[in-house]
């Protein structure tokens, strides 16, 4: 690896955001490991870019599956510098009361489980090295409240306090940070938004912005909530 080059392990890598992610970092030079539950869309990947990069079919709700995919990052590509958190469930439109439990579930245990439990089995190797940025992302929903949408807005305000704890307990070489990517249209907005998310900017083109951004945070963002540039809307909230 060159100096520049860097180590980036992406949840949710095969459609949206954590695809446009992947191909971005990958067109800038950079390594990538990527997980989703997604077969065909890992498979994909894989076709694409070869053995240089690592994709990965991973529920990363389930510990072990979590742990058997970071272990083989680790021992192929060693620890990440930049851990990006983007896998994530949405709840069908629906009031609260009319969401059944093992939605709500499915839910938690996905937008805030899946982030512990990639943190519990990445965080400890970039501990050791002392280098690396851990970044959640969270969502405009995350700062505030929309009607039948509230599982998911739970789970995106739960990840803003969860961030904000981790950061209090990282030592001073590495950093937690969550950044709210902006409204994109992927398949998750156009669940809840319908047609009307193609007014918005595709995965594409906001990862064009967004992941020079990404590379340039640091241990001077470490607790952090920032929004992702894009138009004229402010990076920090």
């Amino acid at each position: 690896m060159s100096a520049d080059q860097r180590v980036v392990v992406i949840t949710g890598v095969s459609r949206g955001l954590g695809r446009a992610m992947a191909d971005r970092f990958i067109a800038l030079g950079h390594r990538v490991a990527g997980c989703a539950r997604s077969r065909s869309g890992v498979e994909e990947l894989g076709k694409i870019y070869g053995d240089s990069h690592l994709f990965r079919v991973v529920d990363v709700s389930n510990d072990e599956s979590v742990a058997a995919w970071a272990k083989d990052v680790l021992d192929r590509l060693g620890p990440p510098d930049l851990l990006i958190n983007n896998a994530a469930l949405i709840n069908r439109n629906a009031r609260l009361w009319e969401v059944g439990p093992d939605e709500f579930q499915a839910l938690l245990r996905v937008n805030i489980g899946g982030i512990h439990l990639t943190i519990r089995h990445f965080v400890p190797s970039m501990l050791e090295r002392k280098r690396g940025v851990i970044v959640n992302f969270s969502s405009y929903w995350g700062r505030s409240g929309a009607a039948e949408v509230a599982p998911y807005c739970a789970t995106k305000w739960a990840v803003e306090g969860l961030t904000q704890a981790l950061a209090e307990e990282l030592p001073p070489d590495l950093a937690a940070v969550v950044v709210n990517p902006g409204i994109i249209d992927t398949t998750m907005l156009r669940s809840c938004f319908g047609p009307q998310a193609a007014a918005y900017p595709k995965p594409g083109e906001w990862a064009q912005r967004v992941v020079p951004f990404l590379l340039s945070l640091g241990r001077s963002h470490n607790g952090r909530s920032l929004t992702a540039p894009w138009s004229d809307r402010p990076e920090d909230d």
